[in-house]
């Protein structure tokens, strides 16, 4: 299973293709923070599934959301078998919609908690915010969440793919890091290809 995986900074190449260039992508994702009209383009371009959650500047979903894409917001999606659970989001940094508390995120979790239950936990964690300490920042803005951390101990996902670190952040920009216990850490800005 081929999977693209996307945030924060469209990318022109994506924006230039049509659907034969890329007809083995059988999933996209989406962590967020990109316009709702990219992803009406990319789900119709690549024919497939996207599914997104919501980044920290996404506001206007509410009035636009991407038409033909999946929200799967505190909640979990199985997709052939892969079990994505879906935590969008950044740290709460000001006022405003999809920035929270640790506490707040926590209680987003409780509501997609009867979700893990059922599907027996959850092969991929996307959110938009990475997890504390594990490809965050040390400014409050791009700070991650300590409930990612303690998910990933307790699921071990195959994977927790985020955005919301851009490349240009961080002089020391990692795209892929490895837990203890083997769950990759894949930071999707702009664009990357994950196979499964």
């Amino acid at each position: 299973m081929k999977i693209l995986i996307i945030a924060d900074e469209e990318d022109p190449y994506l924006w230039s293709r049509t659907r034969e260039d890329h007809p083995e992508t059988d999933l996209i994702l989406s962590c967020g923070d990109l316009e709702s009209a990219y992803l009406q383009y990319l789900v119709t371009v690549f024919n497939c599934p996207l599914l997104y959650v919501c980044g920290n500047h996404d506001t206007h979903y509410k009035d636009r959301p991407p038409e033909g894409c999946i929200c799967i917001e505190d909640m979990v999606y199985d997709f052939q078998g892969l079990r994505i659970l879906g935590l969008g989001g950044s740290f709460r940094y000001r006022q405003g919609e999809y920035m929270y508390t640790e506490q707040e995120m926590r209680r987003k979790y409780r509501k997609a908690w009867r979700f893990v239950k059922k599907h027996g936990g959850f092969d991929i964690l996307l959110t938009h915010a990475p997890a504390l300490g594990m490809g965050d920042l040390d400014n409050l803005s791009h700070r991650g969440f300590q409930l990612f951390e303690k998910l990933i101990r307790k699921y071990h996902p195959r994977y927790h793919v985020h955005g919301h670190v851009h490349r240009s952040y961080d002089s020391l920009f990692i795209r892929v890091r490895e837990y203890e216990g083997g769950t990759k850490a894949i930071n999707a800005f702009g664009k990357y290809y994950l196979e499964i």
